[in-house]
């Protein structure tokens, strides 16, 4: 949890020294993602959002590999198949459908394997969550609906979403719902062993709702403080899950000084790692967003590119034809 909040904050800043096109902060959910993240095995199937980090980390995805992404030259630095950690996917809600024809397939292959997938508190009210609820229950799919309740749609409160919570919505579709504590990692940990180990044995889905806070912006081009109070996140900060979680293991003997004065020597290399490697990375190419829009070459696209081009090249061209290099561009 640590670790993956380091990571977590090594990014915002790139992304705030522009080396990263945008970033989701998952801080203040290291306990959901982290206690869910450790209840899979190897042979499960996750299907992730743009905010699972540390679910990545658990999964064994170096988390250098997520920032590609970020950082506009690639769609994901990893292979889904060595990790059977899906890309991550920024179609709101739609990775429940993957989720859901992906476990059916498990069902149909008698794997006793089990799939995850991780949504908001604002893709519940997507219909592609809803038509997944559907598909699950009556195909009986092995199936976890995993959904990070950190109060904010973006600007949007989980109270002008829903008039009951999010959890209660399985028994209209016919299967388990419950609620977790988001901010305490060994339950988190424990209620989606539970449920995945329902999914292994064939008794179909199960939606965890994880009741936690997203102490920082939605994303990097996000400004809460614009429609959230002060004092409801000092309220969160509060239940800090790493805060927590360290005070638990100091209570119970778990941990001494010296096991968190080893996670800060292993937190700053992390960070010097994050930083090595981002800056090491290749600018974008500016023209990639014109690629594989049609299958073959379209007119339009080409208008496009062409007007494109000859923007960038005013930046670094005078109308005389001397040089402006160095005034802007990018």
């Amino acid at each position: 949890m640590v670790l993956s909040r380091r990571f977590d904050a090594e990014a915002t800043s790139l992304q705030r020294q522009g080396e990263l096109g945008l970033w989701a902060s998952m801080l203040g959910q290291e306990a959901a993602q982290i206690g869910s993240g450790r209840a899979t095995r190897d042979d499960d199937y996750v299907f992730p959002t743009y905010r699972e980090h540390g679910v990545a980390w658990c999964r064994g995805v170096d988390p250098t590999n997520l920032l590609g992404m970020f950082r506009g030259v690639n769609n994901g630095g990893w292979d889904p198949n060595s990790n059977n950690f899906h890309l991550y996917t920024i179609v709101i809600g739609s990775q429940t459908l993957h989720a859901t024809g992906y476990a059916m397939g498990i069902a149909k292959d008698g794997a006793d394997s089990a799939v995850i997938a991780y949504f908001g508190d604002g893709a519940s009210s997507q219909g592609d969550v809803a038509e997944s609820f559907t598909f699950s229950a009556v195909y009986n799919a092995p199936v976890v609906f995993f959904c990070q309740n950190n109060q904010w749609a973006i600007s949007e409160p989980t109270e002008k979403q829903t008039r009951v919570p999010l959890y209660q919505r399985a028994q209209g579709y016919g299967f388990p719902g419950v609620r977790v504590d988001g901010n305490d990692v060994l339950a988190c940990l424990a209620v989606t062993k539970w449920a995945l180990e329902r999914a292994r044995r064939g008794e179909g889905p199960t939606l965890v709702e994880a009741f936690t806070y997203r102490m920082g912006a939605h994303t990097t081009s996000d400004d809460p403080t614009k429609y959230r109070a002060d004092e409801e996140r000092e309220a969160w900060e509060a239940k800090d899950p790493i805060l927590r979680l360290r005070t638990y293991l100091e209570a119970s003997n778990h941990a001494d000084e010296g096991f968190f004065a080893e996670l800060e020597v292993e937190s700053e290399a992390l960070g010097r790692r994050v930083r090595e490697v981002v800056r090491a990375m290749p600018d974008p190419d500016h023209f990639a967003i014109f690629e594989n829009v049609y299958a073959d070459g379209h007119a339009l696209v080409d208008e496009e590119r062409a007007q494109f081009a000859a923007y960038q090249a005013s930046f670094t061209t005078e109308p005389d034809g001397g040089s402006a290099a160095g005034q802007g561009g990018n």
